[in-house]
Order: C-alpha cells, then sequence, then structure tokens
C-alpha cells in the first residue's frame, strides 16, 4: 500500500514538474511563407537556432501576403517573406520595425516536357508567359497572395497579359507552393515555383524545369520584427533574439549548410550598410 502511495504521489510530482516545464518554455510566432516551410529550410534552422539560445520558434507558414496580414494584427512576434514591395510597405504602416536582409534563391518556370508554349532553355522571363499565353497552354497560379503569386502577376502585366475574366487555360488555385506543383503535375501545367520547394518536390510526373536565369527571377527574403506597439503580447525581446540570430554569422552559415541532393538552395545575403 505504502509503495503504491508512493508511485502516486511521484507520479503526481512528475506532472505538477512536466506542466512546469512546458509552462515555461521560451517561444516566438513566426510568419513565413509555405517555400521556406516546404523546402524544409525549418528542419534545418529551428533546431540550430533552440540549440544556441533555448528558445521555440512556432511557424505559421501561410503565402506572404498572408503573413503580412497576421503581423498586421499582431498575431506573430516576427516575419519572414519575400515581397519587398509588400514588406517595405508593411514597414512603412508601423506594422513592423528593422526589415533586414536575410537570403535570396530564385524563381523557375516548370512545365510540361513536351513544352506546347516553346519555352524551353528561355532566359527571358516575360516572353515565356507571354507565349504561355499566346498558346492558351494550362498554368496553374498559387492565386493566394504569396510573394510567389505577387511575382507571378507582375510577370503577366510586364508581358502584356490580361487576366480578367479568367480565361480558361488559367487555374487560380488558393493553395501553397506544393499543392499547386501537385495540381500542375495532374494537369500537365506551367506554374511558377521557388527553385528550394521545387527541389524539394517529388510527384513531378512530366514536369520539368524549362525556363531559368534571368534576373528578373532573383528571390529575395527578409526578416522583419513585428512592432512592440501591437501589444504587450507581442515577444518582441525573443523575436530580436531570432532576428539577431538569423542573421548573423552563426545564422547565415547554417542558412548556408541546408542542401537538397547536395544542392545549396538558399543563399545568405549581406547585412545592409548602415549610414
Amino acid at each position: 500500500m505504502r509503495k503504491f502511495r508512493a508511485s502516486i504521489i511521484l507520479g503526481a510530482f512528475s506532472l505538477i514538474a512536466a506542466g512546469a516545464a512546458q509552462a515555461q518554455e521560451r517561444f516566438i510566432t513566426l510568419a513565413s511563407t509555405t517555400s521556406t516551410e516546404q523546402s524544409g529550410l525549418f528542419d534545418t534552422l529551428l533546431p540550430a537556432f533552440r540549440a544556441a539560445t533555448g528558445i521555440t520558434v512556432r511557424v505559421v507558414a501561410v503565402g506572404t501576403g498572408q503573413a503580412l496580414a497576421i503581423g498586421a494584427r499582431g498575431d506573430a512576434d516576427a516575419l519572414l517573406v519575400h515581397d519587398r514591395v509588400g514588406e517595405d510597405k508593411f514597414v512603412t504602416e508601423g506594422h513592423g520595425i528593422d526589415r533586414r536582409d536575410v537570403m535570396f534563391n530564385d524563381f523557375v518556370i516548370v512545365g510540361p516536357k513536351n513544352d506546347p508554349a516553346g519555352i524551353r532553355g528561355l532566359k527571358d522571363a516575360k516572353e515565356a508567359f507571354s507565349r504561355i499565353a499566346k498558346t492558351s497552354s494550362p498554368f496553374a497560379s498559387r492565386g493566394d497572395d504569396s510573394g510567389t503569386h505577387r511575382m507571378e502577376l507582375r510577370f503577366w502585366k510586364t508581358a502584356g497579359v490580361a487576366l480578367g475574366g479568367k480565361p480558361q487555360w488559367y487555374r487560380e488555385l488558393g493553395q501553397g507552393m506544393g499543392p499547386t506543383l501537385n495540381t500542375a503535375a495532374g494537369l500537365n501545367a506551367y506554374v511558377l515555383a521557388d527553385r528550394a520547394t521545387w527541389a524539394n518536390f517529388r510527384n513531378r510526373r512530366d514536369l520539368d524545369i524549362l525556363s531559368e536565369g534571368d534576373l528578373a527571377l532573383y528571390n529575395p527574403y527578409g526578416s522583419i520584427l513585428v512592432n512592440p506597439a501591437k501589444g504587450a503580447h507581442i515577444k518582441a525581446a525573443d523575436a530580436k533574439i531570432w532576428h539577431e540570430w538569423l542573421t548573423s554569422p552563426s545564422g547565415r552559415r547554417t542558412l548556408a549548410s541546408f542542401r537538397i541532393n547536395n544542392e545549396q538552395l538558399f543563399f545568405p545575403l549581406p547585412p545592409e550598410p548602415t549610414n
């Protein structure tokens, strides 16, 4: 009976201790893009940060537009996104502070190997988009206000392609990069993708990279702290630790170490000069 009571008491103490440890866990909420999650980058980045600081990063992976909206509501502590125009607007409107360059990779235009639009080998992204439209070749769009979707819309505009009325060949999905690639594979359609998510994508079927290398396909990412003025719930101190680590030599080395099939997919950007 005494042994039974002792085991009950020990079990109760264990539960209390576990609950206390959980309550004391330091964490921040990071609103970020689906590309950073679906590429597998966070599987390398976040454990290294936690090992260095003891702070857990809880990621909300959505399109960049949604991530910026989450930050504007004060529902995240920091952002890691990739739409410089939107990022600068976010800071200018007072939602964020201390926007910093973090890394870059590039976009690629993926499509069916039989290439009905005839874009294989083109290094002119605007011309590639123009040919896809002229041939009414199926195109899968994320349609989710992500950084990738915003970039895609800029290409249609520069190519002089009007999407009003949504032509039959254009499929707007409202999905992340992975599901959009799956749809493109199923439809044998063209799609704009970030290189890292494409490298980690396995259901390629008859899809291949057909156009790449245009400087206009450059894809930079920025880190932004959510303005602490959003409320006392913003974990400004720990978010700043993340922000500083991510842009430190240690963070940059960790970013550069991430590879898929021995291919480096994110390249750290040097710190911006200070006045």
